[in-house]
């Protein structure tokens, strides 16, 4: 199924503060989240936008993902922000404070604690950039 049909039918799902979606996704603190046009967040994911978490349009955020505005482990608090058609793969974290880039892919099962910039592929714990994507 290409990107262009699967999204054919896309509508903005109903979000409720702490309850999860029929997609079987969660977000804590709902008035510090922003969802973007066409986003694709996979199932059992969870996102707490105490600090703000914002979602542009066509970002896709892999199953069983976390982003987080606040961490209660070393007290860093900020928002969350995934600009336009990034992807994040399965079992990553974001944590507080952290831009991913336009365009760039962070590999399943990283952790991100700093930016990563536009058009990059970056994975691993901690995520490092890994190359530039050509195009």
């Amino acid at each position: 199924m290409s990107e262009e049909q699967r999204f054919n039918d896309w509508k903005f799902p109903e979000v409720k503060d702490g309850i999860m979606t029929k997609y079987n996704w969660i977000v804590q603190h709902i008035d510090g989240f922003e969802l973007g046009y066409k986003t694709d967040i996979g199932a059992f994911s969870y996102i707490n936008a105490k600090y703000g978490v914002v979602l542009e349009d066509y970002v896709q955020v892999g199953s069983h993902c976390s982003l987080y505005s606040v961490s209660t482990i070393d007290n860093k608090e900020g928002k969350v922000y995934l600009k336009k058609n990034c992807k994040i793969g399965s079992h990553s974290t974001v944590m507080p404070n952290v831009t991913i880039g336009q365009n760039s892919i962070v590999g399943a099962n990283s952790l991100v604690l700093e930016d990563i910039p536009d058009n990059v592929i970056a994975f691993g714990v901690p995520a490092k950039v890994m190359r530039k994507i050509d195009g």
